[in-house]
């Protein structure tokens, strides 16, 4: 693959994990919601965004569901590995690895996403790409806290905490291939998102305001209200 003057942005799925805290008989990304798996509305929305190269889903090496529950996807922008590992870091490292073995560059950016945000917008991806694209570091899209935050112990609040300079994290999480890939071997495999490794390898990302629709579909009652936004979408009403 011959590269061009600019870096290219590559998107990448995770998309390895059981989703055990959903309460679905099945990893939660293949869950229907609006008449289609998760996933597939996911995938949509990254492949209307054309600065994407391509997207590359990282699956665990035993799943067998996703050819037949997202058929059609394999293709010049559309790319499938089976490199998952035990959590979400050793996921995306083995999805980086991927990337740079199909003819991306150290250089290339690369946009981490979680599968189960599928209520993701392209325009919100482009707001990313503008933003990072001139940063030194990337940055991910996140929402600022409006609910008061409680710490807890033993069930009881032990104290209130000040929301003035926090922010909720979401993603896509923008960065180049090679800094992710060397901060991702250099962070414990337990860190949550990939703007944390970035953090411990001394950088600081860039925040770029999101939507508070991009949420991770993760318990039971957020099935419901991603049906209701995706109902809403179709009638034009959001």
């Amino acid at each position: 693959m011959s590269h061009p003057t600019s870096p290219r942005c590559y998107a990448l799925l995770p998309c390895a994990g059981v989703g055990s805290r959903s309460g679905a008989s099945l990893p939660k990304q293949y869950v229907e919601i609006g008449g289609q798996p998760m996933v597939a509305h996911t995938l949509a929305a990254l492949a209307a965004v054309p600065r994407i190269a391509a997207s590359l889903v990282v699956l665990s090496p035993d799943d067998d569901r996703f050819e037949a529950l997202v058929p059609g996807f394999e293709g010049l922008r559309g790319w499938v590995c089976r490199r998952g590992g035990a959590t979400r870091a050793d996921t995306v490292a083995g999805g980086l690895a991927e990337l740079l073995e199909r003819g991306a560059s150290a250089d290339d950016w690369v946009l981490v996403h979680d599968a189960a945000r599928c209520l993701v917008r392209p325009e919100w991806v482009e707001r990313l790409i503008d933003a990072c694209l001139p940063d030194a570091v990337g940055g991910l899209l996140a929402q600022p806290v409006a609910d008061t935050l409680k710490r807890a112990e033993g069930g009881r609040v032990a104290e209130t905490l000040p929301r003035a300079d926090k922010w909720a994290a979401q993603t896509p999480q923008m960065f180049r291939i090679g800094m992710l890939r060397d901060a991702l071997s250099a962070a414990d495999s337990a860190v949550t998102d990939d703007a944390s490794a970035i953090e411990l390898a001394g950088h600081r990302p860039l925040l770029v305001e999101g939507d508070a629709a991009n949420l991770k579909v993760t318990w039971p009652s957020d099935f419901t209200l991603a049906e209701r936004v995706l109902a809403a979408r179709q009638k034009g009403l959001a």
